[in-house]
């Protein structure tokens, strides 16, 4: 029953009315907005209708359900730290304290992962609902939930849920969020109790961002409409291990004994490959010609879905690293991490400290990190023995099918099989609901059902006389290892009370979706790295493209075991890097964990500036850590900019600006012209060389976030979006930039009239047919460009004015009216860092020079003493829009500056600002 939203539920006497009064009042607030901007931002806080949702941090509050008091330590910025006597009185203080800050973020997540969001934004969120539903997270969650987990969990999650629904005993939504309040105006949505599988549900949208290259499977099988064989392999080099290490470099795969070992010439793998053949439907005999079609379809559908935690596309990712204290100041290890999200607001993560006053066997938990605001424990962080942090593995655990349906069900090795169907209900906010029918294939469920195109186009598919025409089409479904339950909730508690490597490695053990590389370091000094995740072994195909259903051939067979999954343990150089870079050589390992490596651009040059610290005996301090973050080199550049600079210019416009990159030192700073003229000229590279080869059902690489006019903070008009995002029924595609695209252009660099180099005429500019020509034409085009977009006089350009960082809320800061937008959005910041460099302020040269992925948070674990530790939120605890705790961390974050991060009580006392005593 919903928490006291009506009288006969418990609501007060005279409520109603003070609902209606805040109304009223929240009215009068915008239109002073309106009015005078900027001045009522100041006066904004005396508005009760505002202040109302902001938590109490001090005194007590009774809650039902303690066993004991629990203690609640906030320091300046907002960040709490909970002390408790029992594991469950600690997990019902962490929902409590939560929900205080981030209910209605907790929410719409919810919604989401539930394919619930029309219930609170109506009918514009229908079709998005209709495709979660068809994924079914919260059904997978929910069996999860019964038959998965541990009975330590489930009373961990009960607890949690607890305490959030004793935040939101007594509350109307205003009383909860603004948001709340600005929702009321359009339907009449109540917040509703939390349960425990709302928080495993959430896994399993973490798991959707971080799912693989789906993304590739589809472009691949685009490509094949415009482009054959060798220019497909093209543009999908292979990974450049003699150039780029991979994360596993002293362990290999022992055929003798079926595990994988560290150290030594355990035996020979058969070699997993990066590859771009592969052996799907795209190179299958009886490949159907509407395919094409199929797929452009499922990119409408694919692009619809909100994100959970980070766009999924080529490029972005996340750096972790971890030095062994033979290389420290310390002589401990010392850790840090950066994971690389699509910007939201507030931050996806919350920072948060979970204590046992005495880690016993009735209280566990001694553990602080960065949280996801409606599941409890802490994901990455440190405990009083171990440190961690995660970077996305890439590993490839999806794959699409092709179905061939009849009207009775679909074929598989030459029978007609039934569907599994259910049906799904959509209540929409303001409407009538919509009932949909699931149907599922025995590889997973049909994804084309949910795009009205895609039906179309299957019904009209051919095939050649091997497979002839079917008069009810084909269909695409989906097979995904999150779609069956797992055990990753259970990891996160083994992994915040482990103690050592041993522990540890039995907590990734159990960490099934997504798969991570998780990185490691003790009170020891021991280092390590370890693969989790369940990973498919295939039976025909490497999962680079399509597969044909209705073959048994194409079913996976099974998964890698653990013991069969790379790890490291301290290696004898003395260091680990993590940047989404190929965990193992190909030639060490039988099996294939994904054609779609990043191309470890990142990680090499972390690499290689350890060395320059290491060499000679140097030692690594938490500052060094921190200024490695911080790395804005530009690679590409390097690679590019001697090359530019022999082009013979003739314009004096184009020289003057081709002069900026004489002596520059390739370090993209905000303050940067050179650093804007370069990656003017690199976006323009592409667009000649590739952009108008790729066929056109091809998606514009990436997304086309944060899209705002330079020098305005305004939202962006729709005109706008389509000079920057481009349309898929565009003329081309366009490559999304990222460090695939590096090696792609290192490949054929130096064949200067290789046939991708030619770029056609157009009303002002001849063709052209070589490198040079196409340089040349690439260096005119961004000076005009930029001329444009910053002005003629280049001493008034920088890399930061056009690379720009705006936060929005995640809902009504995107799809609300303006004014309330205005309310809930923050920025533009102006930006250093770039594509595929460590500080990896992604933009998508597709779409403009926006930044559409950052450094999400960024740690530096200090192992010898835990309160010289580090750490820093994109934005910060509150989802309050006027908190003094909303965006208080951003302005340290712009520049690269960390907050003192304490761990143990005394350091605790010693920065805490506002201490809430829970009761029981």
């Amino acid at each position: 029953m919903p928490p006291n939203t009506t009288a006969s539920s418990g609501q007060k006497p005279g409520k109603s009315g003070r609902k209606k009064g805040r109304r009223a009042r929240l009215i009068l607030i915008v239109l002073v907005l309106a009015i005078v901007g900027g001045i009522a931002y100041g006066s904004f806080w005396s508005i009760s209708t505002v202040r109302a949702s902001f938590p109490q941090t001090k005194g007590s509050i009774t809650l039902d359900g303690l066993s004991g008091p629990v203690d609640v330590k906030r320091d300046g910025y907002g960040i709490p730290q909970i002390y408790a006597s029992t594991d469950a009185d600690l997990f019902m203080a962490q929902g409590y304290v939560q929900a205080q800050d981030r209910f209605y973020e907790m929410d719409v997540r919810r919604h989401m992962t539930a394919g619930r969001l029309s219930e609170m934004f109506g009918e514009s969120q229908v079709d998005e609902d209709e495709f979660l539903r068809t994924l079914g997270w919260d059904r997978v969650a929910k069996k999860e939930y019964e038959t998965k987990l541990s009975a330590e969990t489930k009373k961990y999650l009960q607890a949690y849920a607890k305490g959030v629904n004793a935040y939101l005993k007594g509350k109307d939504g205003e009383d909860i969020s603004l948001e709340y309040a600005a929702l009321g105006f359009a339907n009449d949505y109540k917040p509703k109790e939390w349960t425990p599988v709302d928080s495993v549900a959430w896994l399993k949208a973490m798991a959707w961002d971080l799912r693989g290259n789906m993304q590739e499977e589809i472009d691949r099988s685009l490509m094949t409409s415009r482009l054959g064989p060798q220019q497909i392999a093209d543009l999908y080099p292979q990974y450049p291990y003699d150039r780029n290490k991979p994360i596993v470099q002293e362990g290999q795969y022992d055929s003798a004994t079926g595990e994988y070992r560290q150290g030594g010439d355990t035996g020979t793998g058969t070699g997993g490959t990066q590859s771009s053949a592969g052996t799907g439907l795209a190179n299958n005999a009886e490949a159907p010609s509407g395919l094409q079609g199929q797929l452009s379809g499922l990119y409408k559908v694919l692009d619809d879905v909100p994100e959970a935690v980070g766009v999924n596309g080529n490029g972005i990712g996340s750096n972790s690293w971890v030095v062994k204290g033979t290389h420290t100041i310390t002589g401990k290890p010392l850790l840090a991490n950066d994971p690389h999200l699509s910007p939201s607001l507030p931050s996806v993560w919350y920072q948060m400290g979970l204590h046992c006053r005495s880690v016993s066997e009735k209280c566990q938990y001694d553990v602080s990190g960065y949280t996801f605001a409606g599941m409890p424990g802490v994901v990455i962080g440190h405990n009083q023995s171990i440190a961690w942090g995660m970077t996305n593995s890439g590993a490839d655990v999806t794959d699409l099918y092709l179905e061939k349906l009849t009207g009775k069900g679909y074929e598989y090795d030459d029978k007609v099989k039934a569907f599994t169907t259910r049906e799904e209900k959509i209540n929409v906010a303001g409407g009538d609901s919509k009932t949909i029918v699931v149907r599922e294939t025995n590889n997973g469920p049909l994804l084309s059902d949910r795009n009205d195109e895609l039906v179309k186009v299957g019904k009209k598919a051919t095939v050649d006389s091997a497979a002839p025409d079917r008069g009810d089409g084909y269909g695409i479904s989906l097979r995904w290892t999150a779609l069956d339950p797992g055990n990753s909730m259970d990891a996160v508690f083994a992994m915040n009370k482990a103690t050592d490597w041993t522990e540890f490695r039995k907590a990734a053990a159990l960490f099934d979706v997504p798969s991570q590389n998780l990185i490691y370091a003790d009170t020891d000094d021991n280092i390590g790295y370890q693969l989790p995740g369940r990973i498919p072994i295939r039976g025909e195909g490497d999962g680079s493209l399509p597969s044909p259903g209705w073959d048994s051939k194409y079913r996976w067979t099974g998964y890698i075991k653990q013991a069969e999954l790379p790890y490291e343990y301290n290696p004898d150089r003395g260091y680990i890097v993590t940047a989404n870079q190929a965990v193992v050589d190909k030639d060490k390992y039988p099996y294939t964990l994904t054609t779609d490596w990043g191309y470890g651009t990142r990680s090499q040059r972390i690499a290689d500036l350890i060395e320059s610290k290491i060499k000679g005996g140097g030692k690594i301090s938490t500052d060094d850590m921190r200024q490695m973050q911080l790395d804005n080199s530009s690679e590409i550049a390097k690679l590019l900019v001697p090359k530019l600079l022999k082009i013979d210019v003739a314009d004096k416009d184009v020289r003057e600006a081709q002069k900026l990159l004489e002596g520059w030192n390739y370090t993209q700073d905000a303050d940067s012209a050179a650093a804007a003229y370069f990656n003017a000229t690199w976006r323009n590279i592409l667009k000649l060389a590739f952009g108008n080869k790729l066929p056109k059902e091809l998606r514009v690489e990436g997304q086309c976030l944060n899209v705002e006019p330079i020098d305005s903070t305004g939202p962006a008009d729709e005109d706008r979006r389509v000079r920057e995002c481009g349309q898929r029924d565009a003329d081309s595609a366009q490559p999304d930039g990222g460090d695939r695209w590096f090696e792609v252009v290192r490949k054929i660099l130096d064949d200067e009239d290789n046939a991708w180099w030619s770029a056609p005429k157009t009303r002002t500019d001849k063709a052209v047919d070589t490198r040079d020509e196409l340089f040349k034409r690439a260096l005119t085009d961004a000076r005009w460009e930029l001329t444009a977009k910053l002005g003629k006089d280049i001493d008034s350009w920088n890399w930061g004015r056009l690379h720009r960082l705006y936060l929005k809320n995640q809902t009504l800061g995107i799809e609300g009216p303006g004014f309330l937008q205005y309310m809930l959005n923050r920025g533009p910041y102006n930006m250093g860092g770039g594509e595929a460099a460590v500080n990896a302020t992604g933009w998508n040269a597709a779409g403009g020079y926006s930044v559409v992925w950052v450094p999400s948070m960024r740690m530096v674990v200090n192992l010898e003493d835990f309160d010289k530790s580090k750490w820093i939120n994109l934005t910060g605890a509150s989802g309050h829009a006027y908190s003094a705790h909303y965006i208080d961390q951003t302005g340290k974050w712009v520049k690269g500056e960390l907050l003192p991060w304490a761990f143990k009580e005394r350091a605790v006392d010693a920065k805490t600002s506002d201490t809430l005593v829970l009761k029981p």
